[in-house]
């Protein structure tokens, strides 16, 4: 591809299709009747899938998406994980499965924020609340995300005690200047250490985030905090591109946008990272993961069962997420659901006995066509449109000129078409979000802001 054309796709704004439909067409018109409803509807086989969101740093990272909030004291962080139970307690008998007793849950996430500031007596409280209202399977993915600056051998301890079996690190860069850019200072040593305590008490499944296009950040800087990554060993790494969003995000208005990497230079160094990796014995998964070849993720995306959800790429093969906690995200078949962002608000609904429900949306037949495209483009980099909408009860005419808007990215290089069989070519892999947009309703009408491409 030529360089202007590269620049061109790479300013576009996409979402990241973690759902489809995206979080912006959630609307006030799904509450918690609506998720009520949809529980009641579950096939007696439905397998879950739990989330919980714990809003709480003990500082804010300036460079932070997520929903959460400083806090220096226990108090919140010991009223939130009481309310977690209470809402526990309500899913199991809303999601319950009548006389078959428990449903299965299959995966366990913890997201933040950062979860492992519950105090260890609340988390085990909250962990022994989940096996009284859900049926763990045996081999149920356990996974939490930590903060290394926070870990000790006392959080490692209660970590192993619950059952936690895979960890994920917020590494992001290890260079200073860009640490001290982004507002969290974290020298390699400090996670270095953070690993071996992790790894001493077994917990060897471990995940990396790093981040691309940082504030004052080089090309050479990221291959840098690749390597020292890899020294690490952990089993996946998950590179991201920074989302500068202060219209969103009003804390990082703290990053100046003269000191972020342009275009070219973002792209750059999505390219070199995914080349170091990929030379460094990880298999490139999607478009933004990278995995040992025994890990989890890297079978899964071989054998044609990778998935994305709000978390990313996962090989979770539940039918049903419920998510738990302010601002979580609930998806089933028949929608997306999100409670109340607001922890006062949440807690409140919780301790009345309702869902916190504040937002959704109802999924018809065809956006559930058009996610499945979209979810096939995002984890195999190829669909078959014809197979894939007929599945789903619809003419390929339904889509429109969706082969003359393909055709033009092929035109471009992004992508190939053989008929009806849409490919991501693999030097355009970084723009899959780009192709798999083509089969976004809602894109061209919701006027919203989105992240950029790479």
């Amino acid at each position: 591809m030529k360089p202007a054309v590269l620049e061109s796709y790479a300013r576009r704004q996409v979402p990241r299709y973690t759902s489809y439909p995206t979080a912006a067409q959630f609307t006030a018109q799904v509450g918690p009747e609506q998720i009520a409803a949809w529980g009641s509807e579950l096939a007696p086989d439905a397998r879950l899938s739990l989330y919980f969101h714990v809003p709480f740093c003990r500082s804010m990272c300036w460079y932070c998406g997520c929903h959460t909030k400083a806090t220096r004291k226990d108090a919140p962080l010991i009223a939130y994980g009481q309310t977690l139970e209470r809402e526990l307690a309500s899913a199991a008998m809303a999601f319950g499965n009548g006389a078959r007793g428990p449903r299965p849950v299959v995966s366990i996430h913890w997201g933040g924020g950062t979860p492992s500031l519950l105090p260890a007596e609340v988390f085990q409280s909250v962990v022994e609340a989940m096996h009284e209202s859900f049926r763990l399977s045996p081999d149920a993915e356990h996974a939490m995300e930590l903060d290394p600056r926070t870990i000790d051998d006392a959080l490692v301890g209660s970590l192993k005690h619950a059952g936690v079996n895979r960890v994920s690190l917020g590494v992001q860069d290890f260079t200073p200047r860009v640490q001290a850019a982004i507002g969290r200072i974290q020298p390699y040593e400090l996670v270095s250490a953070a690993v071996r305590r992790l790894a001493a008490a077994g917990l060897v499944d471990m995940n990396f985030d790093l981040i691309y296009g940082l504030p004052l950040q080089t090309r050479s800087d990221l291959l840098r905090s690749i390597d020292l990554s890899v020294s690490l060993a952990p089993t996946r790494i998950a590179l991201f591109g920074y989302a500068h969003v202060p219209w969103f995000k009003s804390h990082q208005r703290m990053i100046k946008e003269a000191m972020l990497p342009g275009v070219t230079e973002r792209l750059e160094m999505a390219e070199a990272a995914a080349e170091r990796l990929k030379s460094l014995g990880y298999e490139m998964i999607g478009i933004d993961h990278f995995a040992r070849q025994d890990d989890a993720l890297a079978v899964a995306a071989r054998n044609g069962t990778l998935r994305r959800n709000f978390q990313g790429y996962t090989s979770d093969p539940a039918d049903v997420v419920i998510g738990l906690g302010a601002s979580s995200i609930s998806s089933f078949p028949q929608g997306f659901a999100q409670n109340s962002p607001a922890t006062a608000e949440w807690a409140r609904a919780v301790d009345a006995g309702r869902f916190a429900t504040v937002r959704g949306v109802a999924t018809t037949q065809e956006d559930r066509m058009r996610a499945a495209l979209i979810e096939a483009l995002m984890c195999r980099l190829q669909v078959d449109v014809a197979v894939v909408v007929r599945q789903h009860g619809f003419d390929p005419s339904a889509l429109g000129d969706w082969r003359q808007r393909i055709d033009g990215l092929v035109n471009d290089g992004l992508a190939t078409r053989n008929g009806d069989l849409v490919t991501v070519t693999e030097d355009a892999r970084a723009f899959a979000r780009i192709v798999a947009s083509v089969f976004d309703a809602y894109l061209a009408v919701e006027g919203r802001k989105h992240s950029v491409a790479v």
